[in-house]
Formats: structure tokens, C-alpha cells, sequence
């Protein structure tokens, strides 16, 4: 059996982050082989992570990636257990290794995201010893012409990246900022999905039909009053309709059409959002 030193004991924690305990026995059971024992380290962070399973991952990164060379960009949540992890350089590194992945592989689904970055997780478990989560993702090509926003809010917690149609420079920023303070869930009125504009319609007629003020007034009367009311609350919603960060007596849309310019998509990652904690 060939020697466990101090030296491979160190050299095997230097490239896993595991403590040395734990290097110590993987080298033993691995006859000194330092890259047999880094797959040591990952099977047991394998089943460090299926015992952690039930636990919550509500914190994380917000990232993102832009190559303007090949007009192409990823965003990504990454999460894991605590906040004091998600400041780590090994947690951002691990950020940082999974936007590599998706950029190159350009994966179509969650689950094959998961499965082309399983290994990065494997390893961040052995050195980090939390659960972790590729939660979500989204890749963005430009056609020609085309060009992106992007920002990110208090260190990560929120990133945001838009698509414009045309190069933007001045305004890209400051829009992706308006897109993280006001968090808009459509463009503008008319990309507003046929069921929520029929959810707040009911809702609108129920206030109308219970508002004694209204009793008795013409059905076409109503109806419009009905549509007014379903867009003022959806328009609070829409990012065209919403004040411009760096001006708010200005709308988005204002600024974007000074510009000559439209917003195609955009997406807005806030850490955490949505997950029971």
C-alpha cells in the first residue's frame, strides 16, 4: 500500500475542500491514489446531498453570462442552504462552472442541466457539505442587430437580463434595473396571457355587480368599466407601463419608444422566490 503523507493529504484537501479526516480515509481506501480518491470524496458527497434531500435550499446566486462575440447568454439560480455559503468564492466558483456548462452545452431542459453539471454539485458537496440546486435557467441567442441588458441586484440575490431589439447602450442598464425594482410579469398589456386577464375580469365584475353606485346602468357601460378596471390593475404588472428608474416621471415604454427601441423578452431571477422556507 503506498504511503499516505501529510503532502497527499493536503494536496487531495487543496482540490476537494474536504477536511482532513476525510482525505485521510479516502486515501486509504484508495491505496494514495489521489484521483481515485477524489471520486471517493464525490460518491460520499453523492450521499451527503440524498440525506440532505428533505432539507431547503432557499439561498443562492442570481448569475448571469454574456459572450457579445457569439451573441449568446445564459441566466441561472443556484441555491443552496445558507447565506453565509452563497458569499463564498467556492460557491461562486461553482456558479461560475455551471454558467461554463450551459453556455457550451446549451441543454434544453432542467433535468438535463442537472445531469451535465452533477459532478460540479457532487464535488461542492464534499467541499461545501450543504445541498445544493440548479434551480433554473434560460439561454438567449441574438438574431441580428439584437442586443442585451443586464444587472445585478444586492450581490446576486437578484439578476435580471433582457433582450432588446436593437443596441441599446444607454438604456440596457438602467431598463434592467427598472425589471429588478418594479418585478413586471408581462412586456406590456397585450402579451398579458388570455387566463389572467379572464381571472381579473371576474374579479372586476364581481366589484361592479356589488357596487350600488352601478345598479341598473347599461350592460355596455358596465362592460367598459369592467375592462378599465382589469387594465389598470394588470397594467401594474406590464413593464412598458411601469416609471423608468432613472426618471420615474417617464414610463418604460416612453423611454423605449424615444429610443425606437422594443423590449423582446426578459427574465428576472430573485433567489429564493417561490420556495417555502
Amino acid at each position: 500500500m503506498a504511503a499516505v503523507t501529510i503532502d497527499l493529504i493536503k494536496a487531495l484537501r487543496d482540490r476537494t475542500g474536504a477536511g482532513i479526516m476525510d482525505c485521510k480515509k479516502a486515501l486509504l481506501s484508495t491505496d494514495g491514489d489521489i484521483e481515485k480518491a477524489i471520486d471517493f470524496l464525490r460518491e460520499k458527497g453523492i450521499a451527503k446531498a440524498a440525506s440532505k434531500a428533505s432539507r431547503t435550499a432557499a439561498e443562492g446566486l442570481a448569475a448571469f453570462r454574456v459572450c457579445d462575440k457569439c451573441g449568446k447568454a445564459a441566466i441561472v439560480e443556484v441555491n443552496c442552504e445558507t447565506d453565509f455559503v452563497s458569499a463564498s468564492d467556492k460557491f461562486h466558483a461553482l456558479v461560475e462552472g455551471v454558467l461554463d456548462i450551459l453556455m457550451e452545452k446549451e441543454p434544453a431542459t432542467v433535468e438535463e442541466a442537472r445531469e451535465l453539471t452533477a459532478h460540479l454539485f457532487a464535488d461542492a458537496t464534499v467541499a461545501m457539505g450543504e445541498k445544493f440546486d440548479l434551480r433554473r435557467f434560460e439561454i438567449v441567442k441574438l438574431e441580428e442587430g439584437q442586443s442585451f441588458g443586464v444587472y445585478s441586484h444586492m450581490n446576486g440575490k437578484i439578476g435580471v437580463l433582457v433582450q432588446f431589439d436593437k443596441a441599446v447602450a444607454e438604456i440596457a442598464k438602467p431598463i434592467a434595473m427598472s425589471i429588478a425594482a418594479n418585478n413586471p410579469s408581462y412586456i406590456a398589456l397585450e402579451d398579458v396571457p388570455a387566463a389572467d386577464r379572464d381571472r381579473e375580469r371576474n374579479i372586476a365584475k364581481a366589484e361592479v355587480a356589488a357596487d350600488p353606485k352601478l345598479a341598473g346602468k347599461p350592460e355596455a357601460m358596465l362592460n367598459n368599466i369592467i375592462e378599465r378596471k382589469v387594465d389598470k390593475v394588470l397594467s401594474t404588472s406590464c413593464l412598458t407601463l411601469q416609471g423608468y428608474i432613472l426618471d420615474p416621471n417617464q414610463t418604460v415604454g416612453q423611454v423605449l419608444k424615444a429610443a425606437d427601441a422594443k423590449v423582446i423578452k426578459f427574465f428576472r431571477y430573485q433567489v429564493g422566490e417561490g420556495i417555502a422556507k
